[in-house]
């Protein structure tokens, strides 16, 4: 009996893990669940398809000082176009993405429950991002937290200075995982190696399947497929004296 109540908590176990291919985070302007939003605006169109954000919450993301967060990209000087459009498609990624599941963590913050830690960046996308920034100017590393809030959108902190942004992120790997508190990790891999997480994109979402990659290869899923713990529960079952 102890046997079968294991294999049906694993095989429940990976079912739940599966969900985690299609889902939306517990944030704040998040879905509950994903779907199609044909009126998705400019920059956040590719998951018109199957998203997590709605219409208004992507037209905002494009805005400056838009309502979502109230943050202000132009905190050390007036932020060029060609590095916005970058934080334009960061938010975009954070808020429709709904192939964030195997990075999804629990927040104690009170603007979400959950967060994304360590999602793993194409190259291409970490790469030009930075270059495209290395001429701005920013007073802090990591973006998440610090910020002076009183006037109700984020100021550099008292004692802070704008710096060069390449004094503050060194390369593309600093910036990419400092700037939003580890949400991303660099890698080396390209877009088309299917291990990494792409910010831009048209045609098919090819997150799914870097998502399902990194799912079938976490430690949770290499023990036993869901049909594998099936077969083995039923064949217990059916071997069982009643």
């Amino acid at each position: 009996m102890k046997l079968v109540l294991a294999l049906l908590l694993t095989l429940s176990s990976n079912v739940l893990s599966l969900d985690k291919l299609n889902m939306c985070m517990d944030g704040k302007h998040n879905k509950v669940e994903p779907g199609p939003e044909g009126q998705l605006y400019s920059q956040c169109s590719p998951w018109r398809e199957n998203a997590c954000c709605t219409a208004n919450t992507s037209e905002e993301a494009h805005n400056d000082n838009s309502y979502l967060y109230n943050f202000n990209w132009n905190h050390c000087g007036v932020m060029s176009e060609a590095c916005k459009k970058h934080f334009v498609q960061d938010t975009c990624f954070y808020e429709c993405s709904p192939h964030l599941g195997p990075w999804i963590q629990e927040a104690d913050e009170s603007w979400r429950k959950e967060r994304i830690i360590d999602v793993p960046l194409c190259k291409e996308d970490c790469e030009s991002w930075w270059s495209d920034c290395k001429n701005e100017l920013t007073c802090k590393t990591n973006w998440h937290k610090g910020w002076d809030w009183s006037s109700g959108t984020n100021k550099c902190p008292e004692g802070s200075k704008c710096s060069k942004w390449t004094d503050m992120f060194p390369t593309p790997q600093s910036m990419c995982e400092q700037i939003w508190s580890n949400s991303y990790v660099y890698t080396t891999y390209t877009k088309s190696s299917g291990r990494c997480m792409q910010l831009w994109f048209t045609g098919a979402n090819p997150n799914k399947k870097v998502a399902e990659y990194y799912l079938n290869n976490s430690k949770e899923s290499q023990r036993f497929s869901p049909t594998t713990l099936l077969f083995l529960t039923l064949t217990a079952l059916s071997g069982m004296n009643y």
